[in-house]
């Protein structure tokens, strides 16, 4: 199944809130913490990919070693799947703000059939499954210091 931009739109405007949160608690997906995540960069086994928006880089800062590729602009499809090659086989880790959009995006790649990706479900500022990663104090940079370093065929 091709994978693009109207594909994505369609299937994560049909997972209601309650759905999604049944279809989170029964898939076998893969959710890590941001302790784990932060774990894996450290050992340079994840790429880990901040989809929030612009503002929000702006306003909290991104996780150390995370880039940069906003669900919000145009191009984010094929971005997100530059990712993977660009990972050099290593998982590609999605983190959002609480969670809520990393956890659509995992559920729309596994319904697609996209492989190597997990979701950092506690997100950068938390929610009921763990404090997030500013909480739980892991280092953050500047969306500039970020956007520095972000490889070229991600810009």
């Amino acid at each position: 199944m091709r994978f693009d931009r109207r594909t994505f739109l369609a299937m994560s405007a049909a997972i209601s809130p309650q759905s999604f949160a049944t279809t989170v608690l029964a898939q076998s997906r893969k959710v890590w913490s941001t302790k784990q995540a932060h774990a894996a960069l450290l050992e340079d086994q994840v790429r880990l990919l901040d989809i929030r928006s612009r503002e929000e880089w702006r306003e909290t800062g991104v996780a150390q070693g995370a880039w940069l590729v906003s669900m919000h602009e145009k191009r984010f499809p094929e971005r997100l799947f530059a990712t993977r090659q660009l990972a050099e086989g290593r998982t590609v880790a999605l983190i959002c703000a609480t969670g809520g959009r990393s956890g659509a995006v995992m559920n729309a790649l596994r319904q697609a059939g996209h492989a190597g990706f997990v979701d950092v479900s506690e997100g950068m500022l938390g929610n009921r499954l763990g404090p997030g990663w500013i909480a739980a104090g892991l280092p953050v940079v500047s969306m500039n210091e970020a956007l520095a370093v972000l490889p070229a065929a991600l810009l």
